[in-house]
C-alpha cells in the first residue's frame, strides 16, 4: 500500500474556477508540489489551505522526484500543481508522473481549468478535432519551420506563445498560412479577457495591442481543403 499522486488542476486566472474536489485534495494531501510556490501560496491562502508546499519545477525535477516518490512509498499523498491550469500540459509534471507509475504508485487526475479548452470553445473555430503543439520554439527559424510543417494540418491548431514573440509569430503565420483564420486568446478568465479573431494580417493591423501581458493561447484554422479521419474511418 502506497500513497497517491494527485494531479490537481487549478485556475488559469480567475480563482473562482476551482472545484470542490480540488480544494479538498489540496487540504488533505501531505504535501503540495508546486511549480511556483509563491503563486500556489496565493491560491492556498484564498481557500484556507494549510498544506505544506515544496517546489517542483523543470530545473529541480530530477533532484526532487526521488524525494517525493519516497514520501509516496511511505503512504503519504502528494498533490502536484502547475503555475495555472492542468498539470503536465507544457510543464515538468510528466517526469514525476512517469516515476510514480514505474513505482506502481496510484496516479489520480483531478480535472479542472485548461487554457487549451477555454480558448478552443470560445474561439469560433471547429472544435470537433484539434492538435495541440505546446509552446512555439524561441528562434524565428525554428518557428517558421514548425508552422510550415502544420500548413496541411486539417484540424484546428492550438499553440502557446509568449507576449514578447506574438507579433513576430503572427508575421510568420501571415506569410505561411496566408488568409487562414487566427484567434489570439489572452488573459483568459480574468477581468481583461480578450479574444482577437481574424487573419494574421487583420489582427496585426487593427487588433493587437502594442504591449500585451500574460501567456497567449494561439489558434489557427485547419486546412479546410483536407479532411481529417472520422472515428469510424480506417487509418
Amino acid at each position: 500500500m502506497t500513497g497517491t499522486l494527485f494531479i490537481v488542476s487549478t485556475p488559469i486566472g480567475n480563482l473562482e474556477d476551482m472545484t470542490f474536489r480540488a480544494i479538498r485534495i489540496l487540504q488533505e494531501a501531505s504535501v503540495i508540489a508546486a511549480e511556483d510556490t509563491r503563486r500556489t501560496q496565493k491560491l492556498c491562502t484564498y481557500y484556507n489551505i494549510h498544506t505544506p508546499l515544496t517546489s517542483y519545477h523543470d530545473f529541480n525535477k530530477e533532484e526532487k522526484s526521488p524525494i517525493l516518490i519516497k514520501r509516496l512509498l511511505e503512504k503519504s499523498n502528494v498533490a502536484l500543481v502547475s503555475d495555472a491550469g492542468t498539470p503536465l500540459i507544457s510543464d515538468p509534471g510528466y517526469y514525476l508522473t512517469r516515476e510514480a507509475i514505474a513505482n506502481q504508485i496510484p496516479v489520480v487526475a483531478i480535472p479542472g481549468a485548461s487554457a487549451i479548452l477555454v480558448a478552443l470553445t470560445a474561439s469560433g473555430l471547429p472544435p470537433d478535432a484539434f492538435i495541440f503543439q505546446g509552446f512555439l520554439p524561441k528562434k524565428s527559424g525554428a518557428r517558421t519551420k514548425l508552422l510550415t510543417q502544420l500548413v496541411e494540418e486539417p484540424r484546428t491548431i492550438i499553440l502557446f506563445e509568449t507576449p514578447y514573440r506574438i507579433r513576430s509569430t503572427l508575421e510568420i503565420i501571415q506569410e505561411v498560412f496566408l488568409n487562414r483564420k487566427v484567434v489570439i486568446a489572452r488573459e483568459l478568465t480574468k477581468l481583461n479577457e480578450e479574444l482577437l479573431r481574424g487573419t494574421a494580417e487583420e489582427i496585426l493591423k487593427t487588433g493587437l495591442p502594442q504591449r500585451i501581458k500574460g501567456e497567449v493561447t494561439l489558434l489557427i484554422e485547419g486546412n479546410r481543403q483536407k479532411k481529417h479521419p472520422r472515428p469510424n474511418e480506417s487509418h
